[in-house]
């Protein structure tokens, strides 16, 4: 964040709104928020989604939101939980969709899809026993480099997607040498 955005954000605030007490990192900026007819706000950032919960605001990073959709002034978001390591490649599993119905939604669906999808690099969908897996190199906000993510398809073999998942992660790093 340029020292310029600091002295501006300290004179006129962070750009959060009104009410909203999640802390953001000394390096993290808004982008553009909404609020959500339940209460709170969506709050994107530099770093990732601002949400809502009973516990106050939590940051979901946008390599963690595997899809979101907008529709019907309501915002779909799917966030991925990372549930282990095969390699070098980081296995997730998908949260159950949450929705959000938004008041004025101004910007925020559209900035929020170009961050997700911003933050893929690749994809690639793989055949595996029992159904499948998401190969998706992602860059992390905040990080140097790119991650491999893996999300298999409900159903598929876990143990075979452990296996490949190490395979292309090696080879990805092989590549990178």
């Amino acid at each position: 964040m340029s020292v310029l955005r600091r002295i501006l954000d300290r004179m006129v605030g962070d750009g959060t709104p009104a009410g909203f007490t999640g802390t953001l990192d000394a390096d993290e900026g808004v982008i553009v928020w909404a609020e959500v007819r339940t209460g709170g706000h969506l709050v994107a950032t530099t770093l990732g989604l601002w949400v809502p919960t009973d516990d106050g605001p939590r940051r979901v990073g946008w390599h963690l939101i595997s899809k979101v959709t907008w529709g019907d002034d309501e915002l779909v978001v799917i966030e991925a939980d990372e549930t282990g390591q095969a390699g070098d490649a980081v296995l997730l599993t998908d949260r159950p969709p949450k929705r959000y119905g938004l008041v004025n939604p101004g910007k925020l669906p559209q900035a929020v899809h170009q961050r997700v999808t911003g933050s893929i690099r690749s994809r690639h969908h793989r055949d595996l026993p029992g159904g499948g897996a998401w190969f998706v190199q992602r860059k992390v906000p905040g990080r140097d480099g790119i991650v491999l993510q893996v999300r298999a398809d409900q159903g598929t073999d876990l143990d075979a997607v452990r296996a490949v998942a190490t395979e292309v992660a090696a080879k990805i790093r092989e590549a990178r040498s």
